[in-house]
C-alpha cells in the first residue's frame, strides 16, 4: 500500500471485512498499518447487525468523534450535496493521520477528495 500512514475504514468496508476479516487484517498487519474506525462508523455498521462483530472491534482502534474532527468534517461537506455525515467524518479522520480509505464507495468519497486531497481510496 505505500509508506506512511495507516488504513480507515467506512461501512462498506467493515461489511464487507465480515466476509474477508482475516485476510484484510492480516496484510495490514503485515505491512504495519494501524487500523481505525472512525465511532460514527460503528452506528452504521451495528446497525446492518454484523455477524463477526469482536475479532474486527478486536484488531481496530475505534476513533472517537471529538470536536476538532466533527468540526474539520462538517467544513468539508459545506457546498455539498447527497454525502452523509459518516463518509465526511471517515475522510477527515483519515485526513489527519495521511490514511488511505479502505471503502465500498469511493465515488461519494471522491467528491469529499476537494477538502481532504491527501487521502487515497481502494475499494473493497
Amino acid at each position: 500500500m505505500g509508506t506512511g500512514g495507516g488504513l480507515t475504514l467506512d461501512t462498506g468496508a467493515l461489511i464487507a471485512l465480515e466476509r474477508r476479516v482475516v485476510a484484510v487484517l492480516a496484510a495490514a498487519d503485515r505491512d504495519d498499518l494501524v487500523v481505525t474506525v472512525p465511532s460514527p462508523v460503528l452506528v452504521e455498521w451495528f446497525h446492518g447487525k454484523p455477524s463477526r462483530i469482536n475479532p474486527i472491534l478486536n484488531a481496530v482502534i475505534i476513533e472517537p468523534l471529538g470536536e476538532l474532527l466533527a468540526r474539520t468534517a462538517g467544513e468539508a461537506l459545506v457546498g455539498t450535496s447527497g454525502i452523509s455525515v459518516v463518509d465526511a467524518v471517515v475522510m477527515a479522520s483519515a485526513a489527519q493521520r495521511g490514511d488511505y480509505v479502505y471503502t465500498s464507495d469511493i465515488p461519494d468519497l471522491q467528491r469529499l477528495q476537494r477538502a481532504f486531497p491527501d487521502v487515497r481510496l481502494f475499494g473493497t
